[in-house]
């Protein structure tokens, strides 16, 4: 809800009540309906959890992308198709000419997420929100989507807000965490005061839960 709260996505019963989200200069919690058009997608992308969600049975993921480039990515007409084998590129998916004329049901989830990776940041947004984006992948998918974001985080400079609740994963890729409980904040600060001098009683708990392999082999 907080991530989506950026994006002014929250359900009809959800509201900002309080605080401040700044990008750019501008607080995010002020906008309006139509401002928010203006940043969905081309400041602010979103990855989320489950990735067949972001596509359309119905269509080609060439076809998904073409219209997502043509909407938020200012490209002219006779530059879509290029500018998609390039998003595909850039999140290495193999033979992506060929990839574009497929439907997502032909596609494995590691595949389907990097697609929708590939189409959150067709607007070279500023700050992507990935939203538990290997929750539904197997092990070594997991590690190949963390090391893009990664990659494409240090190649874009482009911010990445990741929600997770695998402490392994804060671990790998984050430079600084914010700890939630019952959607409030108890616990901030950099990786290595989240695991190693975080006094907090709920930060505690999260990383003596975490399995060890240390532990696993004794």
């Amino acid at each position: 809800m907080t991530a989506l709260s950026l994006l002014g996505l929250l359900p009809p019963n959800g509201a900002v009540t309080g605080g401040h989200a700044w990008l750019d200069g501008r607080d995010l919690a002020t906008l309006t309906e139509k401002q928010y058009e203006g940043v969905r997608g081309t400041e602010i992308g979103l990855v989320s959890q489950e990735p067949m969600v972001a596509l359309d049975p119905l269509f080609t993921i060439g076809s998904q992308l073409s219209e997502v480039v043509r909407r938020i990515g200012a490209v002219p007409r006779r530059e879509v198709r290029s500018t998609v084998i390039t998003l595909l590129e850039s999140v290495k998916l193999p033979e992506p000419a060929m990839l574009m004329r497929k439907y997502p049901h032909e596609l494995s989830g590691g595949m389907i997420q990097r697609v929708a990776i590939a189409m959150a940041l067709a607007g070279s947004p500023k700050l992507l929100l990935a939203d538990e984006p290997t929750t539904a992948l197997d092990v070594t998918v997991q590690a190949g989507i963390l090391d893009l974001l990664r990659e494409l985080r240090d190649s874009r400079g482009m911010t990445v807000i990741l929600v997770t609740h695998d402490l392994g994963v804060v671990a790998e890729i984050c430079d600084a965490a914010i700890v939630m409980s019952q959607g409030k904040i108890v616990d901030s600060g950099s990786i290595d005061h989240i695991f190693y001098d975080s006094e907090h009683p709920y930060t505690r708990t999260l990383i003596a839960s975490t399995p060890s392999l240390e532990e696993s082999a004794a």
